[in-house]
């Protein structure tokens, strides 16, 4: 299996970044499998809301995972502000890197990774296809 480490430099908005990266690559699906780094303040959206949050920072990035396809990035993403208090969700536009972000990718060259509307959660979900 072959694996993309990325270093994200401060300013750099982590999602649209990482959504990039894989644009980049010959694969276009992948699977973020680890993160850790900081961000100058978090832009969550907390588990049955349909609106984000915005978390005041520096914060630490604890641990990050999702999914990359082509109509865009599913992250989760677990942060921790100075008095170590931890805030989860999804992560949104807009989370800034504050000093890095490490984070390893795992494109996925024998699938296909979409979205579409399952009826029965009434969301767009992940699809899984082998490619042929």
């Amino acid at each position: 299996m072959q694996l993309l480490p990325i270093r994200l430099s401060p300013g750099t908005d982590l999602r649209r970044a990482l959504e990039d990266a894989v644009r980049d690559q010959p694969v276009d699906s992948a699977f973020v499998v680890a993160g850790i780094g900081s961000l100058t303040e978090a832009r969550l959206r907390y588990a049955g809301e349909s609106t984000e949050s915005t978390v005041a920072g520096p914060l630490e990035i604890l641990s990050m995972s999702g999914s990359l396809t082509p109509h865009g990035a599913h992250l989760h993403i677990a942060v921790s502000d100075g008095s170590g208090r931890v805030y989860g969700g999804h992560a949104g536009y807009g989370n800034m890197i504050r000093t890095t972000a490490e984070i390893l990718v795992a494109p996925l060259p024998d699938w296909s990774l979409t979205r579409e509307h399952d009826a029965q959660t009434g969301f767009s979900e992940l699809v899984v296809r082998r490619r042929e």
